[in-house]
């Protein structure tokens, strides 16, 4: 199934207030910053809330950009969702450490491993690019074993960070500083294996040895041997995407040949988005899941 909508409208201390003419407005706890997000092509529809903005990212002409600060912000600060705990910061590429629309399959993965745990079984969870580790808190904290896998020190480093934020105990954590399709061919050959995958893989990028990663060419062979550490009872396999022009049936595509086709499930996708508390809701990608 493709077209469904999945929307992460459980945040309190997150919100996108509005959007129009080539930016978002959103209030990261008490701060209010302004985003760049190109695939908002309409105008603003509470103009005056614009002004209350702490901070706002700039582009460049010449490429990346920088922020221009209404009034000095922390250095960072903590956000809630539920019972975890995040540090958040602007960043020099717009970002803050943190996409609040993967709630929405977080709290996907978080359904099936309770239920899992109910059952006495404690799931084996492997996240790959796994950035500031959103999901590998949230699938932690359902009671899972987490694999944090990322190509980026800092990355992980973070992610351990707002780990022990959150309370979660050091034994449900483990984190490797790799790139994604080395270290998947390397638990293949150790006989290891996971009860759920995700993954949320860039358009580009490079691993810790130069390793060139592009989406097109590498996202079906890395998906395919992630397949095969499935366990004998697999719970999911999630793919992530925000690259511009893939489609949610790309990914369904994907998960139909690479995981269905080994151990049957279900297979949906669709996009993730953000409500607008003045209207409608953000598009913030692409998302494929499969459940066993």
């Amino acid at each position: 199934m493709t077209g469904a909508l999945y929307i992460a409208d459980g945040w309190r201390d997150f919100a996108v207030l509005d959007t129009g003419d080539g930016e978002k407005l959103e209030r990261w706890g008490p701060y209010i910053l302004r985003r760049p997000d190109p695939q908002v092509i309409w105008p603003r529809q509470q103009p005056a809330l614009w002004n209350n903005a702490d901070a706002r990212y700039h582009r460049s002409e010449r490429g990346g950009g920088e922020w221009a600060f209404g009034r000095q912000l922390p250095e960072k600060w903590a956000l809630s969702y539920r019972e975890l705990q995040f540090h958040v910061r602007p960043t020099g590429f717009k970002h803050t450490g943190l996409f609040p629309e993967q709630a929405a399959n977080w709290d996907w993965m978080t359904g099936m491993i309770q239920r899992a745990g109910k059952t006495g079984r404690a799931p084996r969870v492997l996240n790959l690019f796994a950035y500031t580790g959103g999901a590998t808190l949230a699938c932690a904290k359902a009671g899972a074993q987490v694999c944090h896998v990322d190509a980026a020190k800092g990355m992980v480093a973070w992610a351990k960070e707002n780990f022990a934020l959150s309370g979660l105990p050091e034994p449900l954590g483990r984190w490797i500083v790799d790139d994604a399709l080395k270290f998947v061919q390397r638990e293949m050959r150790r006989g290891n294996a996971y009860d759920g995958i995700l993954m949320d893989p860039p358009s580009y990028g490079r691993g810790p040895g130069g390793e060139v990663w592009k989406l097109e060419d590498k996202l079906f062979e890395l998906a395919d041997a992630a397949a095969q550490l499935l366990s004998d009872t697999p719970l999911f396999f999630l793919i992530n995407s925000y690259t511009t022009g893939l489609q949610p049936a790309v990914l369904a595509n994907i998960l139909r040949i690479a995981v269905a086709g080994r151990h049957g499930g279900s297979t949906e996708a669709g996009e993730i988005v953000l409500p607008v508390e003045s209207g409608g809701f953000l598009p913030c990608g692409a998302s494929g899941r499969w459940r066993g």
